[in-house]
């Protein structure tokens, strides 16, 4: 990737702009927090001002509308990432809740006593 198209990737996250002890900031904590670029940012804020409602809860428009938003996202991601379906696509609100849901779900199927889970230092947290 050449440096003008890192500069207009930078440019898109905000927080990016600012210095730390005199040096750009490079944010690689991403399991934990991650950045947001701007689109991101403006989406998120025009569905809470205009469409924000329970997915798939709300009998009223505001509800169908935040649902097939949802269901569209979903949809979205299917396609970026080539799976056979949207419904393939589980949305969590973390890393850690993911994790967890990979545990309950297929590690209670697949891991049986006796077998190893080797993690380094570094995955603690989650």
């Amino acid at each position: 990737m050449d440096k003008e198209a890192i500069t207009k990737i930078r440019n898109d996250f905000p927080i990016l702009k600012q210095k730390i002890n005199g040096n750009r900031l490079a944010y690689l904590d991403n399991a934990a927090t991650m950045q947001m670029p701007v689109p991101i940012l403006h989406k998120i804020n025009s569905f809470y001002q205009t469409s924000y409602a329970n997915v798939h809860r709300s009998a009223d428009t505001l509800g169908f509308n935040a649902t097939k938003q949802y269901e569209e996202a979903r949809g979205k991601v299917a396609s970026f990432i080539n799976a056979a379906d949207a419904n393939e696509i589980i949305f969590t609100s973390s890393c850690t809740d993911s994790l967890n849901l990979v545990a309950a779900t297929y590690g209670e199927q697949n891991i049986h006593e006796q077998d190893e889970i080797v993690l380094t230092i570094m995955e603690h947290h989650s």
